[in-house]
């Protein structure tokens, strides 16, 4: 008992510190490539801290199956370092019973990433696909950011403003360049605001200000000053959530969603969990080293395992949407394979002076090289 609880305590202790790492290194990353949609008019500025949240949260069942595999395997390899397997397995201890502490410590995290899989996640990615399509099928005009020019949706006309009014629709020292059958026109008013009409259209009304159309030097070119002038903004139907991706729709749904992409992301979403269990038991046998050895190459054969098999369960995921494989005889085979490669290293790892142990063998092949 009282190894189990200093057991446990390590492991949480390893856990807390790989996750922050983990998880800080997502958050940058995130905040970079959100930041960079944003600055290019993809995504609104002000929803840029709720979709750095959900994008967070999206990644955050492979950082927790990433930081229990490390987190286990760091400990158990810190046992072998400091010669304390030597004084466990000398006890009469087996390494199978590593098992259950491992166990009671992942349980929460296989908990918290089976919730975030099924529920969590499609959440998170139905909540940023809400806030884009808004952002996307808003009015032109308040697409428009302070200081940036900004094409309309009909392609036909560029818009820039210095500021804005708030969370009003006015904004100040507007510029619209316009392309139409009549050819080109510049319109520079001091002020703008959108006005909607009683059947529904919305326009932009301009005061003081100017318009130019033609070309400087041509005979046709024109010049006027208005005090008021409108024209209509392209709006969009602001219909939304009418068709989800199907990794953001909700489990409960999914399930009953017929179609290979559904079963597909619910092949994806099992995997998860599985995938968490499957690593931290895997880290036993995988965190063996010699302790005269000065380092180890653990860590690094442990990131090859874990993305080899998060990139083979894709693999799966992708010949189950292209109707290559079924559902059913697809999800599990995996898993077993990976389930029996554990159950296999944990038998090596026992048995180090069977005779077929490739320990001794090479044992074997030095002594009978040294007798010749």
């Amino acid at each position: 008992m009282i190894f189990q609880r200093a057991l446990r305590r390590e492991l949480a202790s390893s856990a807390g510190a790989t996750f922050t790492v983990l998880f800080t290194i997502i958050l940058t990353w995130t905040l970079i490539r959100i930041l960079g949609q944003a600055a290019g008019g993809k995504v609104a500025s002000s929803d840029v801290l709720a979709l750095i949240a959900f994008a967070s949260l999206n990644y955050l069942p492979t950082v927790l199956i990433l930081t229990s595999f490390i987190s286990v395997l760091m400990v158990v390899t810190r046992t072998y370092k400091d010669s304390e397997m030597v004084v466990w397995f000398a006890s009469g201890q087996s390494l199978t019973a590593w098992i259950r502490p491992v166990l009671v410590f992942g349980a929460p995290l296989i908990l918290i990433t089976a919730m975030l899989a099924f529920y969590g996640t499609p959440w998170a990615k139905q909540r940023s696909a809400e806030y884009v399509e808004r952002f996307a099928k808003r009015e032109d005009l308040q697409k428009v950011s302070p200081g940036q020019f900004k094409e309309s949706s009909s392609a036909n006309r560029i818009f820039f403003v210095e500021g804005t009014s708030g969370q009003t629709s006015s904004v100040q020292n507007v510029f619209v360049n316009t392309v139409d059958a009549r050819g080109t026109s510049v319109i520079v008013a001091k002020e703008g605001v959108i006005d909607v009409a009683p059947n529904g259209e919305r326009y932009l009304v301009l005061n003081n200000g100017r318009r130019y159309q033609g070309t400087p030097g041509q005979a046709d070119f024109q010049t006027m000053e208005f005090e008021r002038y409108s024209m209509r903004v392209a709006a969009q139907v602001q219909e939304l959530g009418s068709e989800l991706e199907v990794n953001a729709i909700p489990t409960s749904v999914l399930v009953k969603t017929p179609g290979n992409a559904a079963r597909a992301e619910l092949l994806w979403r099992i995997s998860l969990p599985v995938t968490c269990l499957i690593l931290m038991l895997l880290a036993i046998p995988l965190g063996f080293v010699n302790p005269r050895a000065g380092s180890s190459a653990n860590l690094i054969i442990a990131l090859l395992i874990f993305f080899t098999y998060n990139n083979t369960v894709k693999v799966v995921e992708a010949s189950v949407k292209q109707g290559k494989f079924a559902f059913g005889s697809a999800w599990w085979p995996l898993h077993l394979a990976a389930i029996i490669a554990v159950i296999v290293l944990f038998a090596w790892r026992m048995n180090v002076n069977h005779r077929f142990h490739p320990r001794h063998m090479l044992a074997s092949f030095k002594r009978k090289k040294v007798a010749a």
